[in-house]
């Protein structure tokens, strides 16, 4: 007889046991300022840039023009510099891929081994008529999944990419209930920083998941453009914040910490 496919809450359930023995630190590394490399300098990374410096993070830009990451860089300055793929990356504590999804195979061979184990948000959406076979197979896989496959020693997150970024531009520190953010992971340091990063540029995070779950919030996902305070996306998504994540993140928010 074939095995059942587990539930959505069954694999929330499965990433929350597999996080209780690690230690959970005191404060999320982004309860500090963070030094983000940021990999695009286009909307995406323009729009995230601007939120995050006005957080008091520090970013490094990068594009294939290096005159457009400067361009960005002078917008934000003294909070945003501008760099190589390879120096930002080498810059960030987090590293942001926010470019093309058909770009990530080239970036996993050019800058996979500088970004190492570091926390790696993947704010990027895979679309087969753009993006080639790379998209077509993160459609069918999941992006999440993919990009693992592309930075295998990176702790990879999906996040940021369930929006528009217009759509996070109007909304960012709208009153509350505010927008919620979805966020799905395997390692729980990268989705500390990554819900900090979520919550200082205006919105609430929720825990989808482990990777394999950042489906349901890439192109053609139910929860893609949402729009949805917190409450409404955890049902939408199946899950509830009563995971190890989100308790210690909304304990962290609460402290002002």
């Amino acid at each position: 007889m074939p095995a059942l496919k587990p539930t959505r809450r069954e694999c929330l359930a499965a990433l929350a046991a597999s996080l209780l023995p690690l230690a959970l630190p005191g404060r999320a590394h982004a309860g500090r300022p963070l030094r983000i490399g940021m990999i695009g300098a286009g909307h995406a990374g323009t729009t995230l840039g601007r939120l995050w410096t006005r957080a008091g993070h520090q970013v490094m830009f990068s594009a294939l023009e290096h005159r457009e990451a400067e361009k960005r860089a002078s917008e934000f300055y003294p909070l945003a510099r501008a760099g190589t793929v390879q120096e930002a990356a080498k810059f960030g504590d987090a590293v942001v891929l926010a470019v093309p999804y058909g770009a990530l195979p080239q970036l996993g061979h050019t800058i996979g081994s500088i970004v190492g184990s570091k926390p790696l948000i993947d704010v990027t959406n895979p679309y087969g008529w753009r993006d080639g076979k790379i998209g077509r197979l993160a459609l069918r896989n999941g992006a999440g999944i993919t990009t693992q496959s592309l930075f295998p020693a990176a702790s990879v997150v999906r996040a940021f990419n369930s929006e528009d970024m217009t759509t996070l531009a109007a909304q960012t520190w709208r009153p509350p209930p505010r927008l919620a953010l979805p966020m799905a992971g395997d390692v729980v340091q990268a989705l500390y920083v990554a819900g900090w990063l979520i919550h200082d540029a205006g919105f609430d995070p929720v825990m989808a998941g482990p990777l394999s779950t950042a489906s349901l919030f890439q192109p053609g996902g139910p929860a893609f453009e949402a729009q949805m305070n917190a409450t409404d996306l955890r049902h939408l998504l199946g899950v509830t914040a009563n995971n190890p994540v989100d308790r210690t993140l909304a304990s962290q928010f609460a402290g002002g910490m």
